[in-house]
């Protein structure tokens, strides 16, 4: 399902099974894998890379060379940036051109998680299955299964799989929900 008023470069690759919504914006060379959500007023830069079973909420910005793995979510009115320096102008004065700029990226790993209104400052990488609280402002990598939150993003815990904070037992972290056990190695989670 592709809405009429969405606005698909020619050159995109849209996966089967993906749906496009109202005034979404995919430009030139980007790809989304199968079964990808792109909701209202999203913006899709070129060559951006969406895996499979992604989705992309509303009025989220999603800025080139960001890479997501399958399985990620961004919440509504999510940035993903790409400039370290950002500036229009050039030092002398006269307006940037695209080859003006040094574009880094952000990387999402599987199944990890962007809370709304939440701002990832490229380059960063936010880990497998980790969840970045609403309106953080990510600066730093996120740990694979790390909860962060704050501006600047801290960690201030751990998730699991299904997105639930996990608890301490027994020297072993809990997911309150699959009951999946986890250790912290030096802060490094991984499945028990």
């Amino acid at each position: 399902m592709i809405a009429d008023s969405a606005d698909i470069d020619a050159r995109a690759w849209i996966g089967p099974g993906s749906k496009v919504w109202h005034l979404a914006q995919i430009r030139e060379s980007a790809k989304l894998g199968e079964n990808c959500v792109v909701g209202r007023g999203a913006y899709i830069g070129p060559g951006v890379v969406l895996g499979d079973n992604c989705k992309v909420q509303n009025y989220a910005l999603v800025y080139e060379p960001a890479v997501l793995e399958v399985g990620v979510f961004i919440g509504p009115a999510v940035v993903l940036t790409n400039d370290v320096f950002p500036r229009a102008v050039t030092p002398d004065g006269s307006l940037k051109t695209e080859d003006d700029w040094d574009k880094v990226g952000v990387t999402v790993r599987q199944g990890a998680a962007i809370g709304a209104r939440a701002v990832c400052i490229a380059p960063v990488t936010i880990g497998a299955w980790a969840m970045v609280a609403a309106g953080a402002v990510v600066t730093k990598d996120v740990p694979d299964f790390g909860l962060v939150a704050g501006v600047p993003a801290r960690r201030i815990g751990w998730v699991g799989k299904a997105g639930r904070p996990l608890q301490r037992q027994d020297g072993r972290w809990i997911c309150p929900e699959t009951g999946e056990a986890y250790v912290d190695e030096d802060g490094v989670l991984r499945p028990a």
